[in-house]
């Protein structure tokens, strides 16, 4: 009988955790993002034949109208810095994973996570507490104007 209750109760709670799609359910980069939601690592990769980071991050945002350049540090360098508490979905997310500087971009999709081109589990959801990547966090960026993010958001 506990197990049978511990169980249901694991399933709720990822239930609750995952829902029935991402945080920003049904809209145009909900869409896409869920589109490649277990695609393969791939260096260099930009297709849905295989992601790296930034492959997996310019390819989604190509889907909504907008070029952005195969590389993360070079990703960093565009839009407008933004705090934790002030991102949304669409923003782009850094991380340090290799000592020196930008070495890891993902896309922020809002409740404290965000999708990523894995190098050990492919195109997955994340969230910003974990431990590895709270220690890497870099900072955010957003790089969509506030039409182009509400016709990601909401088209």
């Amino acid at each position: 009988m506990k197990k049978k209750l511990t169980a249901t109760a694991l399933s709720i709670a990822l239930a609750l955790t995952i829902g029935t799609g991402s945080v920003f359910a049904d809209s145009k980069m909900d869409s896409v993002i869920d589109r490649t939601i277990g695609v393969t690592y791939k260096t260099g990769g930009t297709t849905t034949n295989g992601f790296d980071c930034s492959g997996f991050t310019r390819y989604v945002f190509l889907k909504l109208g907008m070029t952005l350049p195969h590389q993360s540090t070079a990703q960093y360098k565009m839009g407008t810095a933004v705090s934790k508490s002030q991102m949304r979905p669409g923003d782009l997310v850094f991380f340090n994973t290799f000592g020196k500087g930008v070495s890891h971009v993902g896309i922020f999709v809002g409740s404290g996570k965000f999708a990523h081109a894995s190098s050990s589990r492919g195109v997955i959801v994340s969230s910003l507490s974990e431990s590895y990547y709270a220690k890497r966090y870099i900072g955010a960026k957003r790089v969509m104007s506030t039409s182009k993010y509400q016709a990601a958001a909401y088209n």
